[in-house]
């Protein structure tokens, strides 16, 4: 009889130590993920998302979660009879929509992903950018043909103070913001966008990975001509493709554009349909999603 049996859990042993090296290079770093797109909304990806953030913290990283809330804002401004508009890709946000974002935000999304965090452990701790003046905003008025444009209670990033965040992870917690800030010099409450409150902050917290999840695969070649994903571009690379982009994509490249330009080492942007599409971007050698790199370090 044969002494060396078969065993099925080899190809695991195999994952694991494939994970290794990036284990190694990944330990104690922060990593900032933008949550957003369909893994917000399909149960099974929401669930499959906690997990892996979990796993991240487990394995030595330091995950910050920043989430918008597109959908469910949409959804409760109509059951409201509030409408919806948009104007160079950003939300119309009166006063009256302003109270509904904050409602959704902070107690509707946040509420459940810190949920389905803490059904492993006692990790996540919810906030908005209005705690400890984590973001601060004032009024955002976009050039829309030439002439700049009120939107409302739209904010753009005027300071990050991560003292809150870091404290929280110096204590073994994983922060999830909500994307929502306040102004100095109003007092009002702003609405941020959620992907650039998350480079602002990568940025901020000196991060070494920004990872964007969004509901595609990542930055096509040459759409809609290929559907060819570029694995990984430098930032000059990224700059002269941003004038491009699709409408949605601009915010997440033009975020990726500037965490990698203020000390970020790599800013990802990966499909948020597929379930564990962040372990398999940090721990395996092909990733998946389209990796920006800062200048001078090309392929590799």
């Amino acid at each position: 009889m044969s002494t060396t049996r078969k065993h099925t859990a080899l190809p695991k042993a195999q994952i694991l130590i494939e994970a290794l090296p990036w284990l190694t290079r990944h330990h104690g770093k922060t990593v900032v993920i933008k949550f957003g797109g369909n893994a917000m909304v399909d149960e099974e990806l929401k669930a499959a998302f906690a997990q892996d953030v979990v796993f991240l913290r487990h394995a030595g990283l330091k995950p910050v979660v920043v989430h918008g809330g597109g959908p469910q804002i949409s959804a409760q401004l109509d059951k409201q009879g509030l409408v919806s508009e948009f104007k160079a890709g950003l939300r119309v946000t009166t006063p009256e929509a302003m109270d509904v974002v904050r409602m959704v935000l902070a107690g509707q999304v946040q509420r459940e992903l810190v949920g389905l965090l803490n059904q492993h452990g006692p990790f996540a701790v919810g906030m908005t950018g209005e705690d400890a003046h984590t973001i601060t905003a004032t009024k955002h008025r976009p050039r829309i043909e030439g002439e700049l444009v009120d939107i409302g209670r739209v904010g753009e990033i005027t300071g990050i103070d991560t003292g809150a965040i870091e404290a929280l992870l110096d204590n073994g917690r994983i922060p999830v913001v909500s994307s929502i800030a306040r102004s100095q010099d109003d007092g009002h409450v702003y609405n941020v966008n959620a992907d650039t409150a998350a480079a602002a902050l990568a940025a901020a917290l000196g991060a070494e990975t920004l990872m964007v999840l969004t509901d595609v695969e990542g930055l096509y070649e040459d759409w809609p001509h290929s559907d060819e994903v570029i694995s990984r571009l430098t930032a000059t690379e990224l700059e002269k493709l941003l004038p491009e982009l699709s409408s949605g994509m601009v915010p997440k490249m033009e975020g990726c554009l500037h965490a990698v330009r203020n000390g970020v080492t790599t800013a990802r942007v990966i499909d948020g349909r597929v379930q564990h599409s962040i372990l398999l971007e940090i721990f395996t050698d092909e990733g998946i999603g389209t990796m920006v790199v800062p200048d001078g370090q090309g392929e590799s």
